[in-house]
This record gives structure tokens, sequence and C-alpha cells, in this order.
């Protein structure tokens, strides 16, 4: 099933002047966001993400949108807004502009910089439009004007899409502080204006709606940070997403407040920060960073460390930290500091690395016991001001699990909005806006599209099934050599497993089992080596399944001599 509504069919075209949202990514679910909106013939994409695999899913690096449904229009494309700078909003731009290079990239100059450096090592220069809040641009059909909104990374832009089937406004990822560290707010005059337009189609972050109140300023976790820094020891480590330059810079001011010297782990954590301190968005104090070759020139209580890894990610500086697989030491007296909020699905991963440095001596501060994060997403106090704000006709929540969507529109009704004019859909489902009226009239392929190594698209869950086969049931190799003329077992079977506690012996008495059936099998006749390979595996499967209540994937090999 490729998408979460079976009983939904293929949408009939689209209504003279309609417009059509199709979410390829980011609807039940936290990550790979990706929005496709029609009108007259043409095609405008917001945003681009990836989203990062589970432990369910082996092997995995990535995983895009499913651009199957644009793939054979991407003539009609006329631009793809980014609306900011996060791996979930811009890591699959590279895997579609493989499809079409030419495809402009419009967005802010932070954005704008982060991507191209990605799309640098992917060897494509883009085309790029840079855009500003208030700023109106227009893109075949779509005339988009660009306000201002805060988050958890600089230069976060919502876009209001003007279409002559409607007004559609999508906010992107976005909070209300009202004291920004860059001081720049979210225009929530320029929300008013188009409210007072007439926005058609309000398309609302989700991630925080079961949240209650206000998301805490970011200027509320200084002091938390300061008092890290004051009290440590030995060394302090602080673990964040590599965009979150608020995040960085707060840990420069503190280092150059107690006298400590900061040195930056991590290819992308050096290239984002280095990007953010040559367009102004860091500002790096004197004399505060070093190189990590040189950090050792100080004393332990006068070091600091930036990398990433705050996730669990296995091969993040961090988690190699953790498991003593890194050049830095940790060690007694040392402090680490996890400067984020936990990403769905990676609980147990993020725990595993708390529990590894505290096992080594580390003191580990995390969102759990000091206020050394606050989330980037409006929380639902916030969500409830846009909405009594723009007092839109139709709500469509975006970002978010299937909990948040339904949390989301359940505030969107407490404000006046109709139940019937709130779209709850998932991730390929098909809405029409149609005379002012939004509704789902259809689904459209969209699975998921694996980045594994090199290959892109070639995984499937049936490969992955076998992954996690191999990875919780273990493995039997047999191999056994039939005389083709008498059907007789000349030799073996040899069995090889791995994976089993109970050890080789445990199979003993499956080998006459194997031998019974392959010689019962030739004997009537008529069975190739391919055939013979199936009676193995259901003898040994039979048998394990029955014995050590295990399903283990099984190789049987027939060498006919």
């Amino acid at each position: 099933m490729s998408h979460p509504h079976p009983e939904l069919t293929l949408p009939p075209p689209l209504p003279h002047g309609g417009v059509r949202v199709v979410a390829l990514g980011g609807l039940g679910e936290v990550g790979r966001n990706m929005t496709v909106i029609e009108h007259a013939g043409k095609l405008l994409v917001i945003d681009c993400g990836v989203l990062f695999p589970e432990d369910h899913q082996p092997g995995v690096d990535l995983i895009l949108p499913d651009f199957s449904y644009v793939a054979d229009r991407l003539d009609d494309i006329v631009a793809i807004v980014l609306t900011h700078g996060h791996e979930d909003h811009i890591g699959a731009v590279p895997y579609l502009l493989k499809l079409k290079g030419d495809i402009p990239l419009v967005g802010s100059t932070l954005t704008l910089a982060l991507i191209e450096a990605k799309l640098k090592e992917h060897r494509i220069k883009p085309y790029t439009l840079g855009v500003a809040e208030g700023q109106i641009e227009r893109f075949g059909p779509f005339e988009c004007e660009f306000v201002a909104v805060n988050h958890s990374i600089p230069d976060a832009l919502a876009v209001a899409v003007r279409t002559e089937g409607g007004l559609l406004l999508h906010t992107g990822d976005f909070k209300m502080d009202q004291l920004p560290l860059d001081k720049r707010l979210t225009d929530l005059r320029a929300f008013a204006r188009l409210g007072e337009e007439g926005v058609d189609l309000f398309l609302t972050d989700s991630t925080n709606a079961e949240v209650p109140g206000f998301t805490t300023p970011e200027k509320d976790i200084y002091p938390a940070i300061e008092r890290v820094f004051t009290k440590a020891r030995r060394r302090i480590i602080v673990a964040c997403f590599s965009s979150h330059v608020h995040r960085v810079q707060q840990v420069l001011d503190a280092a150059a407040q107690t006298g400590r010297k900061v040195a930056i782990v991590g290819r992308s954590m050096i290239r984002n920060m280095g990007i953010a301190e040559e367009l102004g968005y860091l500002h790096v104090p004197p004399d505060v960073i070093v190189d990590i070759k040189k950090l050792n020139d100080y004393p332990e209580d006068r070091q600091v460390l930036v990398c990433t890894g705050s996730q669990g990610e296995p091969m993040a500086a961090l988690s190699r930290m953790a498991n003593r697989d890194h050049k830095i030491d940790v060690g007694e007296g040392d402090t680490v500091v996890l400067a984020s909020s936990l990403i769905p699905g990676n609980e147990n991963a993020v725990y595993r690395v708390i529990n590894g440095l505290m096992r080594l001596g580390a003191t580990v501060v995390h969102k759990g016991n000091a206020k050394v994060h606050v989330s980037g997403h409006a929380s639902a106090g916030e969500l409830l001001y846009c909405y009594n704000i723009v007092k839109p006709t139709n709500v469509m929540p975006v970002h978010g699990e299937w909990r948040h969507l339904v949390a989301n529109g359940a505030l969107a009704e407490a404000t006046g909005v109709a139940p019937d004019r709130v779209v709850l859909a998932e991730d390929g489902v098909v809405v029409d806006l149609v005379d002012g009226i939004a509704r789902i009239v259809g689904a459209v392929e969209c699975g998921y599209i694996y980045v594994d190594g090199s290959t892109v698209g070639e995984t499937d869950e049936s490969l992955l099934k076998d992954r996690r086969i191999l990875r919780d049931e273990g493995f039997i190799t047999v191999v056994i050599v039939v005389d083709s003329s008498t059907g007789k077992v000349s030799s073996g079977p040899e069995i090889l497993a791995r994976g089993f506690a109970e050890g080789a012996a445990a199979l003993d008495g499956v080998a006459p089992q194997i031998v019974a059936a392959v010689e019962q099998a030739s004997g009537k006749g008529g069975a190739d080596s391919y055939q013979l390979q199936q009676v193995v595996r259901r003898t040994v499967g039979s048998f394990v399944g029955g014995k050590l209540r295990r399903r283990p994937m099984i190789i049987p090999v027939v060498i006919e001599a």
C-alpha cells in the first residue's frame, strides 16, 4: 500500500481555476517535507527534505519524498521554494535536481547558502533566487509573498501563494518568540494583512500542537548554559544540530565569558557555522574558536567542543565518543550538553548515548534535567493566535505525526473554523481548493524512497525485511550434494548457522530430516535443484520454528553431481 487511504482512488482532473495541494512528505511524520501546489497546468514545490531512518530500516542512510508524482511533469515545475535550511526541508533537493537541474531554487540568503554548499558536494550548480521578507515574486501562475517567521534557524520564511483560484498561506516551520536572539520577529502584521485579504487555505506547522501554552523564548536558555560553563570542572562537549546557529552563538558567548576556547567538530558543523559566520548570522567573539588540533594546548578546564550527534546518530561524533571510537576521550569530570529536543523515534538511540557517556564518568545535561533547549515550533497558544489573526476559510495542518495534525485541526475548530473546512490529510492524499472550499479528492502513489549507500530507490520493503531477519533471527546455510542419476544424497548436508545462542549442536537433529525429505522428493522424479532447495528450506524452517521458536533466513544450496 503506497498511501494510508486505500479507499481513495486517483484524483479526477483539476477543475478549471482550481488549486491542487499534494504533500509528498511531512504529513503523518516529522521529516521529508515536500508540498506540491498545482494551478493552471503548472507546479510550485514548497520544500524538499529528507527523513532519517529508524531502527526498523537497517542500512538505510536517508528517506526521500516519492518524486513519481512529478517525475513526468518536471518541465511544469516553475520553482522550488525553500522555507528554511533544515535537512528535513532541503536535504532531498539534490536528488530532485538530478532529475532536472535547472529548476529555480528560491529562498532566503542563509537557506540558499546551505543548500548551495550541499549541492556542490553533488556537483550540481543550481539556478537560485534569493528573497527576503516582504518581497513578492511571480513564478508562472503563482505570485509568492515571503513573510518573516522565527524558528530554530535564522532566516526562516513563510510563503503566501496567490493564484486565481485562491490565496494559500504556508507557515513553514515557525514559532512566535517575542524576544528572538536575532531580533527577527514572526511578522504577525503580515499574517493579519493576509487575513484581511482572505486566506482560502492555511497550511500550518503542527509539531507542537499538542503542547499547551507558548514555546519558551530562546533567550531563556542562556542562564542554563551559563550555569553549565561556570560549574564544569573539566572539558565541556555540546551536541546540537549542525544548523542550530542560535545555540552555537550562545555557546560561543558563554565560552568567551568564562575564558574557554571552542573547537568545532564534524564536517557539517564546520561547514554550516563557517557559512553562518561569513554571512553575518553567527558572531564569533575574538580568539574563542581554535582548531581542534590545537585544543589540547589549553588546560582541560578551558576546553569546549561543539559537535553533532544530539539525536544518537551512530556515525555522529557524540555517539562515537560514547563508544570510545573517537579521538576525543570522554572521561571523569567532563560535562556533555545535549542542546536539542528528541525527534520522535530517536529516543532509544539518544538514551543509549547518554548512558554510554555517563558510564565513562561524564555529567550529561539534557532537556530532561535542565533548560538547555527550546523547541523551534509554535505551541498551541501561538497557533490559536495565528488562527484568530488569519481567520482562514480552510485549514490544512502540515508537518507532524497524525496526533499532531489532529491536535492542530482541533485548535482551528476551537477558533471558529468549520469542522468540514479542516482537512486532515497524509502523504499522497490530494486536496483540491475549488470555489473557496478545500476537500480531499483522491490519492496518488507516495511511498518511501530509500537512499542506501550509492543507490537511490533500489531498496524496498522486502529487502529491509531480509535485513531485519538477518539482524533479529540469524541465518542458516545448508549445502547438500545429490546424485543426479539415483536421487540419493551423496554428500552433506553441511549446516552453517550464525546468530544462534543455542549453538550448532541445536541443529544436529535436522540433518537426517533433510536427507529423508530430499531423497523422497528426488525419488518421485522431475525435481530440479530449485525444487529441492525449497524442500530443504521448508524442512529446516519447520524444525527451527518448532524447536527453537525462531524464523531465520535459510539459504539452501543443492548441488547435483
